[in-house]
Formats: structure tokens, sequence, C-alpha cells
């Protein structure tokens, strides 16, 4: 039975000093304490309410045999993590299925025991002394009576001691404060509904703070790790959402292996094995979210900016580099390009495959495929000036590009209206650009243990940013 500031249910061992060492600990996500942070706490406690109705209801519900002169429940025993109005009593993992305690067993000093032995062998007993007797040439203490060595020949062997698999040295004691609703003999499965156990329960309260470590909104990755749980076919112990939300932080922070590991209390070996795997898994169900649109959805969606000068305009292309850390030598760096085409509303509709830094823009046009969805009669724009003229001009696509002034020559008439029209879509155009750029993966050094996955990479960030609302008006 518990009081004071600790929880009053049965086998829980939350309290309010946990809280207070927790609000001490660094928010990485907000670097700063969490007391100063707005991530939320991990529980709360709730003191029973005065209310004879209510209290009798509490009292029942705790099944408690006496009761402490403060009663405090957290908010991991009430079904809307509080009390409601429609759940004003707890009613989660009250600990009434828990086993009674092992009674205590009593030890007397000087007895083996043996279980082949029959206690009336055991018992011959001759007196060599005063003050000692030998049991089979073993001198026994004179304390212990005959009722007291029956008593212990008669007792069950302890049980055995439980022992912990290695990947348990990294998990967090306060994490383990509800396992008591566990079910003892019986394989740990996770249940969805209770979600106490998992980081991204406490992480992803609300909108912002998914989009801040997943680069999504809440409701979104909730729809994504449902769509996954059906190819969670893993044996790793962390849960799915655990999972995706690890991979998913990857590819948005670029977080180093040490640092998830600590944050999922997990070891970095486990790390290293279930972001690929969910790379690989994420690639497959998120493939089809980057369309190539029609000409005449393209024509409807056209914002506002490109209908008066590029009415005509199919996708924005872009190329961009990327930073390969090196497998053996850490200092320096491999540089890769891939090329991107945007729809003017900001839509992702291609991404190429990851290139040698040392392939041209013109090379990459070639081969990357692009050329199969322009069709004759379209129009592109490259805002960074690429020489691809040539190679669209063969397939009867318009390139739309900025002009540069020669070294001696005035600005003529033509340029400025050509650089007009181009500063007007330009700022959309680059707004569409940076949102790619938001996963950090692609806009930092991307370490060895991704670098076998880049093109796989490539496409699950342009996916995620395909699903994000509002995106030639969103300011990031």
């Amino acid at each position: 039975m518990s009081s004071g500031s600790t929880c009053s249910v049965h086998g829980c061992r939350n309290n309010s000093q946990k809280l207070k060492e927790f609000a001490e600990t660094f928010c990485l996500g907000h670097e700063k304490l969490r007391h100063q942070c707005p991530c939320p706490a991990r529980y709360f406690m709730h003191t029973m309410p005065r209310k004879e109705e209510r209290e009798a209801a509490w009292l029942a519900a705790l099944n408690l045999k006496r009761r402490p002169k403060r009663v405090y429940v957290c908010s991991f025993h009430f079904v809307d993590k509080r009390p409601t109005v429609l759940h004003p009593d707890p009613e989660l993992f009250l600990g009434n299925d828990l086993p009674p305690p092992p009674k205590r067993r009593i030890v007397v000093r000087g007895v083996r025991e043996k279980k082949s032995r029959p206690a009336d062998s055991c018992m011959n007993v001759h007196q060599d002394g005063e003050n000692g007797r030998k049991v089979n040439g073993c001198s026994v203490d004179f304390a212990m009576t005959i009722s007291d060595a029956a008593g212990i020949l008669s007792s069950e062997d302890p049980p055995a001691p439980q022992r912990c698999s290695a990947h348990t040295q990294w998990e967090d004691p306060s994490q383990l404060d509800h396992d008591y609703t566990k079910s003892v003999g019986v394989k740990d499965v996770h249940d969805q509904t209770t979600q106490c156990d998992e980081i991204g329960y406490f992480m992803l309260q609300n909108d912002s703070d998914a989009l801040l470590y997943t680069g999504v909104s809440l409701e979104t990755f909730n729809i994504l790790v449902s769509t996954l749980e059906g190819h969670a076919s893993n044996p790793f112990t962390l849960s799915v959402r655990d999972q995706v939300f690890l991979t998913l932080m990857k590819l948005r922070t670029n977080r180093g292996m040490a640092d998830l590991s600590k944050q999922f209390h997990i070891s970095q070996s486990m790390a290293r094995e279930i972001i690929p795997y969910w790379i690989d898994k994420l690639d497959e169900v998120l493939r089809p979210l980057i369309p190539w649109l029609p000409k005449e959805t393209i024509e409807e969606n056209l914002p506002e900016e490109f209908i008066e000068d590029f009415p005509d305009l199919t996708c924005i292309l872009d190329c961009n580099e990327i930073l390969l850390q090196k497998p053996r030598n850490l200092d320096s760096l491999n540089t890769m390009k891939y090329q991107v085409a945007y729809a003017p509303c900001g839509l992702i509709m291609f991404i190429s495959a990851a290139y040698g830094g040392q392939c041209s823009d013109t090379f990459i046009t070639k081969n990357s495929g692009i050329l199969n969805y322009l069709m004759p009669g379209d129009e592109v724009m490259a805002v960074r000036g690429f020489p691809i003229e040539d190679v669209l001009l063969k397939h009867d696509v318009d390139l739309a590009k900025p002009f540069y002034t020669k070294k001696c020559g005035q600005p003529t008439e033509t340029w400025l209206m050509c650089t007009r029209q181009m500063a007007s879509v330009r700022v959309h155009a680059e707004r569409a650009i940076r949102r790619l750029k938001v996963y950090r993966i692609l806009s930092q050094v991307v370490p060895r243990t991704v670098a076998a996955k880049i093109d796989k990479v490539l496409r699950i960030c342009a996916a995620l940013v395909n699903l994000r609302e509002g995106r030639i008006r969103d300011s990031l």
C-alpha cells in the first residue's frame, strides 16, 4: 500500500520524486531543460476527490485494505489520462490480477538441504557433547529444533532466478514501472490501446511535435503506423510505433546512433538494424505517393502566380548535392547528386536515383528517366539555369531559365521582362525545393549506415513531403 505522493495502485511505483528528476533532464528536441521546454510530463498525479461517492468508488477500485492518509493515482490508470465526467475513477492497470508475493523462506544456519535424502535419515542424531550434535558427520547448531528442521525439509525449493537478455541493460528503470500489467507466464504481446511504455507516446503530443521529429502531422503519422503494422515481421522488442518513429526521426533530424539509442533505451546495434529494415518497408509503401500528374490536373491546380507568365508550365527541375561519409576516411566526404521535378503547386512528381558528384546536369537529365514523362509542348522551368536546353529541344520541350547579362553588355528590355517574370515565381519554386531539405539527412552529411540505401531515402523523403498539406503556402 502506498501513501504520500506515490501512486496508491498496487504495484505502481510512480511518484512525484520521479517527476522532479525527469523535469531536470535535458530535452534534445528543444535543447533546454524539460521544465523549461513545452514537452509534457510523462504522467501526472491526481488526488482522490472528497465527495463520498467518488471516494468510495476510488477505494473500491484500488482495493485498499488500509486507507492511507492521502490517496494519489497517476494518469496511467485513467482512460482519459485524468478524471473526466465519463471516466471519473481509475480503471486501467489496477494490479488486482497480480499474484500474492511469495512467503519468505526461513533459513536455518548450519543445515544443508538435500532433496534426495529422506527426512527420517536426516534425523539420526548422536549426542557427542553438551553444546553440539552431529548429523552425518556435520556439526549442527543446537538452536535448531526437530520441528524447524522438518519444516525446512518439507518446504518448496526457491524460485529460479530471473535471467535477462543482453539488450535489457539499455532499458530505463523508469520505463519499467508498469511491468505489473503483464501476465505471468504469458508471452509479452504489445497492446495498441496501452502505450504507456512507448517513447513516441510521450514525445508526440501534438502536430508541432510530430512535425519537429517526423516532418508530418500527428494524424498522418498515426495512419502511417497503422498501415505499416501489417509489414512488421522483425524480432525487435521495440513496438512498431517506436520503430517507425525512430526511423523517421533519423531522416528528419539526422541524429547520431548513440543519441537515438539512448533516447529509445535500446542498444546501438539494435538501432542500426531497425532503421535499414524500416527504410525498405517505407520505400515499398510510400513509393506510390510520388505520381506524375496529368497535364489537366497540373493546369487545374496552377497557382495564381504562374497563370499570367507561365500558363503552360509542367514542372520545375532542380538538381541538388548531398554529402556522403566515406567508409574508411572519416575526414573526407563523397558528393552525390539527384534530380527532382516539382509541380507548380509544390508536389514532388519525380525524384531520380543518386548519381556521382562528377556527373553533369545534362548527363543526369538524359539518364534519370525524366524525359519519359515530358511530352511535346510542355514547358519546364530550371530555376538555377541548367544547361539542358539542347536535350529538351530534341523532345520539343520548352525551357524557362534565368537570363544572365554579358560581361560588357547592357540589359535589354527582353532581359528585364524575363527577369521580372522569373522573380515573381522564383520564391515559390525555392520554397518547394526547400521543403525537401527539411529532412536533414539530405542537407547534412549522410552517415555510412544509411548511405547504402540513399536511393530509397530520397524516395521516402519525397513521399513524406507530399503528405504535408498546404504545400505552396506553407512557411517552414
